[in-house]
């Protein structure tokens, strides 16, 4: 067995007992990167010079006797859109080329300090929104992997590496890691540091991660966790022990809400029909339940912040280069700045109001039950697929995970996603792990 199958828990525990070596995990990586890139196109900017050198280092730290980091010797992809003083950061765009940083953003430099390989950069969308980049989904190549954090889906999901960074405004973790049948873990807003990280959007900006269990998101979500003084998102308080809590029996078995959610019929009706049948699964831990009508027009709320957000972030690239920017991101900015100040706030002053309702189903549930996409992953590589599925929890700032349960009609994965109530991550993992046993399990 490839070291590159292994689980970040898994090789992270056979290089700390001297089974094997980071130099032997980045090897492996290398070879499966190289036997898959051709067709995938994962990697935005890759240095396998810089990355074995980075392993010999830690291998030697290792002999020395000092302590490891958590994820000594774990390689881990970066988006390109998140800051690293080694690699450029190009943003998936050729306004950007040949950028290279100054610093790493705070979340690289919290892997360098728990040990982590920065193996490289993954393949993001322009600016990280819609408009696609080279990446193909690893399960059929004509299909898209979804965006904007194409790259570190499918990296993940082709074996590349255990882990990856991604970032969400919208549904840019939970729908590529549906469509590339991999975990996709959206935290909390505010709990990961976003500083170096591109700015779209203060309120919808999330920092997430992609791997191959519940137990790798947990681990990697301790490193990441923290308040910076570069985010004023985040909040100085006591870490969560999220991989501790994450493998942990729960006081009782899981409640779930069942949700379909306002967007329901545009599902594919087999991907209804799957969800269903996963709700009946769970019997009377499973209850449908119906949401506050205020969140039919969750969707169009995050969109009048989104917008003018990114008509904001963007501005200076269309000051200098409007030319060389996609014409749908155009549309987005341009829409964007036709949105008033009143519209806008009107609907940043309705999160506070449905998360207080929320509240109210996490007092009787452990998660949220709902759909990741519309379906599989689309046929074409000229679109990233839809994010509706996404767009109310990155509104609210709710900790999100998708989980990939099931398949679709053409074999495709299709993922199941959890949703949690506002700062409870660890119960969310926790939940999700148990989800996932109890499908495993039959």
């Amino acid at each position: 067995m490839s070291l590159a199958d292994l689980t970040a828990a898994q090789l992270a525990q056979k290089i700390a007992a001297g089974e094997t070596t980071a130099t032997d995990a980045v090897n492996d990586c290398l070879t499966r990167i190289e036997a898959r890139e051709g067709t995938v196109g994962a990697w935005a900017h890759l240095d396998p010079v810089f990355a074995r050198r980075q392993a010999e280092k830690l291998d030697a730290v290792r002999a020395s006797g000092a302590a490891l980091g958590p994820l000594h010797g774990v390689p881990v992809g970066i988006k390109d859109i998140i800051d690293t003083d080694d690699l450029p950061t190009e943003y998936g765009t050729v306004l950007k080329a040949g950028h290279r940083p100054f610093r790493d953003a705070t979340v690289v430099a919290r892997l360098k300090a728990a040990g982590a390989i920065i193996m490289g950069k993954t393949v993001t969308t322009e600016f990280a929104v819609y408009s696609p980049g080279k990446t193909t989904n690893p399960h059929d190549a004509t299909r898209t992997p979804g965006g904007s954090s194409s790259g570190s889906a499918a990296a993940v999901a082709a074996g590349m590496v255990p882990l990856a960074i991604g970032s969400q405004t919208n549904g840019s973790v939970i729908r590529p890691a549906s469509f590339c049948g991999v975990v996709g873990f959206k935290p909390t807003h505010g709990q990961i540091s976003r500083a170096g990280v591109l700015p779209l959007s203060q309120k919808l900006d999330h920092v997430g991660a992609f791997a191959r269990t519940v137990e790798d998101a947990a681990l990697l979500g301790d490193v990441l966790f923290g308040h910076d003084r570069e985010d004023p998102d985040t909040r100085p308080k006591a870490a969560p022990r999220l991989q501790k809590t994450t493998l942990s029996e729960p006081p009782a078995p899981p409640r779930y809400a069942f949700l379909r959610t306002p967007f329901w019929d545009r599902a594919e009706p087999a991907t209804q029909e799957a969800f269903t049948e996963l709700a009946e699964f769970l019997g009377a831990n499973c209850v449908e339940e119906v949401l506050h009508e205020e969140f039919d027009r969750a969707a169009d709320y995050l969109r009048t912040i989104m917008y003018p957000d990114l008509a904001f972030a963007l501005d200076r690239y269309f000051e200098n280069g409007a030319d060389q920017i996609s014409a749908i991101l155009t549309g987005m900015v341009e829409e964007g700045r036709a949105v008033t100040a009143l519209d806008y706030n009107r609907a940043a002053s309705r999160i506070e109001p449905m998360n207080a309702w929320l509240a109210r189903i996490f007092e009787d549930y452990d998660a949220i039950l709902t759909l990741s996409t519309l379906g599989e992953a689309p046929v074409g590589l000229d679109a990233t697929g839809d994010p509706i599925f996404c767009s109310t929890w990155s509104l609210l700032g709710t900790p999100a995970i998708t989980l990939p349960l099931m398949q679709g009609e053409a074999g495709m994965p299709l993922g199941v996603q959890l949703v949690g109530e506002r700062g409870d991550d660890a119960r969310l993992l926790r939940t999700a792990q148990q989800l996932a046993a109890q499908v495993a399990a039959g």
